[in-house]
Parts: structure tokens; C-alpha cells; sequence
């Protein structure tokens, strides 16, 4: 049986009962965190609060190797793979599932608060109003995506709002850079003109949930990470409310 749980939001607390569960019940337990960052949460401490020893996997630990090395060992043991966030979001855990199933492994999925649902309620706008997500990245070999800029883009013309994750070590005010360098490159507005919604260290106890204009946004202090970006769409009179009183969004908005 192989067994993936999720963690949830921030720190070693946000794992559900179910998932607290199923690793005390383990054999073994394997954690990835290149998909998801730590946030609050420290092996360590994991271990303690779990009541379990938790070994840290590589991504060639399960994209490269897995046949040989924790698959192998699932046929015969409980295992539980744990990580950041919901247990599916990532691709990489999709396709370990069906390696898994496909050599007759038992898969089953314990879910927890993932960032893409819990971003709507942090800031005030309404989860079924938004579109397609993406990620920002650094720069690679000095060519910056746009694949983010024209997602928003598109979302913008359907009047949807936009999550942009960010690279598991990069901070709200460079992947702002990036999305103006593309913006200049372009030569449109559509940033320019947009507010924006910076949220850091979902989950916590004290998360820091602002809304300002490129300009102002882009030299805001957010703190110690992880951050993600909303870029809304149409707002809906609820939703600017929402987004002055609880992300101190200018009241002009």
C-alpha cells in the first residue's frame, strides 16, 4: 500500500487526523519537499509530533528511481509519502500513483488545505471565478517565461482572477519584476493598471495579505516565505469590499 498525504498549508499542525492516521499505521514514511516548500514545518519536528522517523526523498528518488527504490518497497510495506499542500496537486505524485498502480500497488490519497483553495478565503475573492493558474520562475539561461503574463492575459479577457505560484524560493517582489519585464517587453498595461494581491505565509498564524498596484506592491515588505500572487479579474462589488478591508487594497480600487 502506498499511501500519499497531504500536509496542508504551513506548519506540522495542518495535517488532517486522517493523515496523522495513516503515518502512525505506517511501516515507513518518505516526505518530498522540491514541489512544495516547508514553510513552518521542520523534519524535526514533524518527527515529533508524528510520533514517526521520516526520511527526506530526492526527485530522483521519485522520478528517476522509484521502481528500484521506494515502489519496490511499497509492494510488500505500508508506506506514506508525504507533502506540501493537498497530496495530488503535483504532477510528479500523479504519475508516481500510476507507476504504482501499474505494477499492482495499492494507492489510496489523504487530502489537506492546499494554497489553491485556500487562496480565495485569505483575500476575499470568490473561488469559482478563477481561471487558469501558472507558475513564475527565474529566469533560465536569461530568458524569462511568459507563459504567466499570457495566462493572465487570457483570464483578464474572461473577467477571471489568476494564481500565480512562485518558485518554491522566490519572493513576491522579483517574480513582480519578471511579470514588468514582460509587461515593458510587450509593451502593454494590463499589470500596470491591475491590483494585486501578494499573500505570504498562508496557513500561519499571522499571514500578510496585501493588495496594492504594481508600483506599490512590488517594494512591499512580505516577509519570510512562502508567497504567491493573485491577479484578480472582474471584481464583483463583495469582492472590492473585501479586498480594502482585508488585503488594504486602496479604496479607490
Amino acid at each position: 500500500m502506498l499511501t500519499f498525504v497531504g500536509l496542508g498549508l504551513y506548519d506540522e499542525k495542518d495535517i488532517t487526523l486522517k493523515g496523522l492516521e495513516a503515518i502512525r499505521d505506517a511501516d515507513v514514511v518518505y516526505a518530498e519537499f522540491y514541489t512544495s516548500p516547508l514553510g513552518g514545518k521542520t523534519v524535526e519536528k514533524m518527527e515529533e509530533v508524528y510520533g514517526k522517523r521520516i526520511s527526506v526523498l530526492e526527485r530522483g528518488d521519485i522520478e528517476e528511481n522509484a521502481e528500484e527504490g521506494i515502489l519496490k518497497l511499497a509492494k510488500n510495506k505500508k508506506m506514506v509519502l508525504l507533502s506540501g499542500g493537498d497530496a495530488m496537486i503535483a504532477t510528479t505524485h500523479v504519475d508516481l500513483r500510476l507507476r504504482a498502480i501499474d505494477i499492482g500497488i495499492e494507492t489510496r490519497i489523504i487530502h489537506a488545505p492546499s494554497i489553491s483553495s485556500a487562496v480565495a478565503g485569505l483575500c476575499g475573492l470568490q473561488s469559482y471565478k478563477f481561471g487558469k493558474s501558472a507558475t513564475v520562475a527565474p529566469p533560465y539561461k536569461d530568458v524569462i517565461s511568459e507563459v504567466p503574463y499570457d495566462t493572465i492575459i487570457a483570464n483578464k479577457e474572461r473577467g477571471l482572477h489568476t494564481l500565480l505560484y512562485l518558485d518554491i524560493s522566490m519572493r513576491i517582489n522579483d517574480a513582480l519584476r519578471l511579470l514588468e519585464a514582460v509587461e515593458e517587453k510587450r509593451k502593454g498595461e494590463v499589470l500596470k493598471k491591475s491590483i494585486i494581491v501578494g499573500i505570504a505565509r498562508a496557513g500561519s498564524d499571522k499571514p500578510v495579505v496585501k493588495a496594492d498596484y504594481l508600483d506599490t506592491l512590488k517594494s512591499y515588505e512580505f516577509g519570510e516565505l512562502p508567497h504567491v500572487l493573485v491577479v484578480p479579474g472582474e471584481l464583483h462589488f463583495l469582492e472590492r469590499e473585501a479586498l480594502i478591508k482585508i488585503a488594504q487594497a486602496p479604496e479607490g480600487i
